[in-house]
């Protein structure tokens, strides 16, 4: 009798576009960037858009080819939609006696700025969710495991595991109790093979940390809660 084997769900596939057919307005966020030179996106990170989810690399602003920043987005990230991204392409002198930027239209002599304003890119780490229409500003990073909230304009770093929200966005609280955040961290179980995660997911779900860190082979786990 032939052996067959069982079928790989498609969603456990990150280059797979829509994990879930029913539900074409989410999409993994990799296959949709894999050539993109200004935008990087890690394995399972989706976007959910009430228009196209297609075209997420519209929602990364001012992303010229001549600046040297980028977006990148760590695994497991869940994107709301209407989410925009700030690079620097759209900054002005704020320390200037105009924030005019005579330079670029060629036609007012020869202005010397100097180098133009450029905070770095935008980082975003694993197991973040980013609410319904904030905004990141660029420069900014964000730990892994935080909440942006609804409508937030993030223009500085969020620390891991906790909740921000409002313009500009403020810590709300932290997620989780610091001792768990941290062995969170330390696990990196974002990292974990795929199979792994699977197995992982029950205890990702039920908060259950001690679970968790017998499955990455963490000794006596059970005694650390």
């Amino acid at each position: 009798m032939p052996v067959t084997t069982p079928a790989i769900h498609p969603a456990l596939d990150p280059m797979t576009r829509h994990p879930m057919p029913a539900a074409p307005s989410m999409a993994y966020l990799k296959p949709l960037l894999a050539d993109h030179p200004k935008i990087e996106a890690g394995d399972y990170s989706y976007i959910h858009s009430f228009t196209d989810p297609a075209r997420f690399a519209d929602q990364v602003k001012y992303a010229f080819d001549f600046i040297d920043d980028r977006l990148v987005i760590g695994k497991f990230c869940s994107i709301a939609a209407d989410v925009s991204f700030v690079l620097n392409g759209g900054n002005h002198f704020a320390d200037r006696l105009s924030t005019y930027p005579f330079p670029i239209f060629g036609c007012w002599g020869e202005p010397d700025p100097g180098p133009w304003p450029n905070k770095g890119g935008i980082n975003i780490g694993h197991d973040v969710w980013i609410g319904w229409d904030a905004t990141i500003m660029p420069g900014v990073t964000i730990g892994n495991g935080a909440i942006i909230a609804t409508k937030s304009v993030v223009t500085s770093n969020v620390e891991p595991y906790t909740i921000v929200g409002g313009n500009p966005a403020r810590m709300i609280k932290r997620r989780l109790p610091e001792d768990v955040a941290a062995r969170l961290q330390a696990l990196a179980w974002w990292d974990w093979p795929v199979e792994r995660i699977a197995q992982a997911s029950d205890a990702l779900m039920k908060a259950d940390i001690a679970a968790l860190e017998a499955l990455g082979g963490v000794p006596d786990a059970q005694e650390q809660t």
